[in-house]
Order: structure tokens, then C-alpha cells, then sequence
């Protein structure tokens, strides 16, 4: 074998090493990042929380139907404490719900997390790759075809550097549109992240609410207990007090509706100056919101079945916490209602007007004119305190918007 051939052989083998190299860098670099093994692990365990969740569920649907069957019964105290025992196992099931599926959205971010590393650290290497391919490249640019050709002992050797600045040119473009596909999926994955840190603040603000309603459901529950003392003729006698109570409130409110509204027009001036604007009339919060405990027309309100729709909001609030006017107005009504229920309402314009209920004081007179922000009570709610009235939850703001004296979601007007 002439040295020559030996010396193509030598060269052809450094060549085939080199672009060995090149081809198994891309392999190495997929093995230094790879987290499949723990992506796929904790998928396992999101697929097995997924199951749990659907399982919770499905229990949480049995004593829904058990409620609404029970509801359509009648209205005794042994039916009442059995839809609220329902309600509370529904609730507790609830809350392991959103604590199964916080765990979840917490698992999905951190697979999440590891797609993104994995992705930033291929993009990584592959840049360094990049790089090496470019600095190879580099180096044949300054060399011209003549040096090239004296340097080399035949056409099949300058032939074999030809194919290899080739192939380094072919792993150059293959690389930099890898990168390109690679940061197309880490900006999907950023976004895909943003979205489930909102659905675990979302989940979790979920959860402070169910365990706001347990904690209401379970004082409601010890409330009957304690006014009724198990005797079915005290809830009876408590329950029809209750209706009479809210059908005169009603009846007062659609007179009272109309009285100080006619008042209102035959005071043109007056009304120009003081009244709010009709239109889109917008109300500010009645006392500082903390939390929502019972929302308009809400399916769970515990005395729907016999006393009807919830017909407002309620508002968490401590006892004695200052209640605002949530827009300027007259003082139609303030009734003092003892042990009763005590409330405050306001006429705004020619449409609309604002209720607050379960007051332990009131501070306005009927046929004051009040600005908005103005204090004109206290709140109240505490079972068994001045203004509560009977199966009060705690403390708490009963809050109305009626438009034309009809009831409406108070959190479609609030500020």
C-alpha cells in the first residue's frame, strides 16, 4: 500500500470522524436534556387526580338530586336540617374537589416547568452547536480553492472536503431551523404556564368560597337547632312569622315605590339637583367587600324551597360595620323591625333603588335625602342581636338593587 493511499485513509477516516461528530451532537444533546422520564411520571399522577376528581364529582351529583327531591317536599323541620346535612356533605365533597384539583393545576405546572427547561436548554446547545458548525465553516472561508487543492494529494481528497463543508452547511441550516421550532414551542408553553398559574388562582379563590359557604350552612344547621330547640311547631311558628314578615316588606316596598317617586316629580327643581342621572347608573359597594357569601338567585340558598328566591346579595361584614348609600337618593324606608328585621331603602331615581337588609342600626330618617357614601346604618346579622330577624346566617349586609321595584344582580351595577 503506497504511502499516498495510506494518507487518503488517515485523511477519509478524520473526515467520516468529523462528521460522526457533528451527526450524534444533536443525540447527546437530547440524552443531557432529557426529563421525559419525569414528565411522564407525574402525567401518571395527574391522569390518576383526574380520576379521583371525576369520582368526587359524580358523589357531589347524588346529593344534589337528593336536595332538589327534598326540596319539593314540604317545609317541616326534619326536611329542612336533612336538605342542610346534604348540603354540607355536598360541600365537604366540594372542597376535596378543589383541593384534588389544585393538586393537579399544581402538577401541570410543574410538568410545564420541565418543558420549558428542556426546551431553553436544547436551544441552549443547540447554539453552542451552532457555533462549532460556524467556526468550522469559518475556517474553510479563509482558505481559497488554491491552497486547498495544493494541500491535498488527489481530486478524491478535495472532493471529500468539498462533501464535508457540505455537510456542515446541510447541519447549519437543519440547526437554526431547529431553533426556530423549538422557540415556537417554549413560547407555547410560556403561554400554556400563564394560563394555569391564572386556573390555580382561580381554583384557589374557588376553594375560600366553598369553605365560606360550609362554614355559613353549618351555622345556619346550629341556628334552627337553637330557635327551634327540635320542636316542629317552633319552626313552624318561625317559618310563618318569616313569610309574613318578607310579604309585608314587599307589599311596603311596591307602595313605597311608587309614593315617594311621585313625591319625587312633583319636586322638578329639587329632583334635578339632588337625584342620580337616569341611565347607566352605577352603585358603589355598600360596605367593603371582603367575600360574597350568598350571590343573587343562588341555587344553594338554604330557605329557597319556602321563602323563595334569594333576591339579593350578601355581603361578609362584621357586626357594626359602617353601611354606606351605595348611590345619592331618598330615604323611602328605615324600619326598625326590634328582634325583627330591620332595613333601609333608598329611592335613586325614576328607576331604580337599593335595599340593605339585616341592619343592627340605623342612623337616617324616612324622607332624608342622603349622598352617596353617606353612613346610614350599621350592619348586623348576628343570630339573635337587634335586626337579624329569624334563620339570620351571621353577620352580614343583605344588598338589593331593584329596577322599577324589581329585583336584579346588584353585581351588575357595582362599582
Amino acid at each position: 500500500m503506497t504511502e499516498t493511499t495510506i494518507n487518503y485513509i488517515k485523511k477519509s477516516a478524520i473526515f467520516f470522524l468529523f462528521s460522526f461528530f457533528f451527526f450524534i451532537s444533536g443525540q447527546v444533546m437530547a440524552i443531557t436534556v432529557d426529563y421525559s422520564e419525569e414528565i411522564d411520571k407525574i402525567q401518571k399522577q395527574i391522569d390518576e387526580q383526574q380520576k379521583s376528581i371525576k369520582e368526587l364529582k359524580n358523589q357531589e351529583e347524588v346529593y344534589r338530586e337528593k336536595i332538589d327531591l327534598k326540596r319539593k317536599e314540604a317545609a317541616t323541620l326534619k326536611n329542612q336540617l336533612s336538605i342542610l346535612s346534604d348540603q354540607i356533605s355536598e360541600r365537604e365533597l366540594e372542597i376535596k374537589t378543589k383541593e384534588e384539583e389544585i393538586k393537579s393545576a399544581n402538577l401541570s405546572i410543574r410538568n410545564i416547568q420541565l418543558k420549558i427547561l428542556q426546551k431553553k436548554e436544547e436551544i441552549d446547545l443547540l447554539k453552542n452547536d451552532l457555533k462549532g458548525i460556524l467556526q468550522k465553516i469559518n475556517q474553510y472561508d479563509q482558505k481559497n480553492y488554491l491552497e486547498i487543492f495544493f494541500a491535498n494529494n488527489s481530486f478524491s481528497e478535495i472532493l471529500n472536503h468539498s462533501r464535508y463543508l457540505a455537510s456542515l452547511q446541510e447541519k447549519l441550516s437543519y440547526s437554526a431551523k431547529r431553533v426556530e421550532v423549538i422557540k415556537s414551542g417554549l413560547e407555547e408553553q410560556e403561554k400554556n404556564l400563564r394560563i394555569k398559574l391564572q386556573e390555580l388562582i382561580g381554583l384557589k379563590n374557588d376553594l375560600k368560597s366553598v369553605e365560606s359557604r360550609l362554614v355559613t350552612e353549618k351555622q345556619i344547621n346550629q341556628t334552627i337547632l337553637e330557635e327551634t330547640q327540635g320542636a316542629e311547631w317552633k319552626f313552624q311558628s318561625l317559618l310563618a312569622e318569616t313569610i309574613t314578615e318578607q310579604q309585608e316588606m314587599e307589599s311596603d316596598i311596591a307602595f313605597l315605590e311608587k309614593e315617594v317617586r311621585k313625591k319625587i316629580s312633583e319636586e322638578k327643581e329639587k329632583q334635578a339637583e339632588a337625584m342620580e342621572a337616569e341611565g347607566n347608573i352605577v352603585f358603589s359597594w355598600p360596605v367593603p367587600l371582603e367575600r360574597i357569601t350568598c350571590s343573587f338567585h343562588d341555587p344553594d340558598y338554604p330557605y329557597r324551597s319556602w321563602i323563595g328566591e334569594h333576591s339579593g346579595i350578601d355581603l361578609r361584614a362584621a357586626q357594626k360595620t359602617n353601611v354606606r348609600a351605595a348611590a345619592s337618593g331618598y330615604v323611602a324606608r328605615a324600619k326598625n323591625g326590634g328582634l325583627g328585621y330591620s332595613y333601609i331603602m333608598i329611592i335613586h331615581n325614576d328607576t331604580f333603588s337599593t335595599i340593605y337588609g339585616h341592619l343592627n342600626e340605623i342612623s337616617v330618617q324616612e324622607g332624608e335625602y342622603v349622598k352617596r357614601g353617606s353612613v346610614i346604618g350599621k350592619s348586623g346579622g348576628l343570630p339573635g342581636t337587634s335586626g337579624a330577624g329569624n334563620f339570620s346566617t351571621g353577620p352580614h349586609l343583605h344588598f338589593e338593587v331593584r329596577m322599577k321595584g324589581i329585583p336584579v344582580n346588584p353585581e351588575e351595577y357595582l362599582l
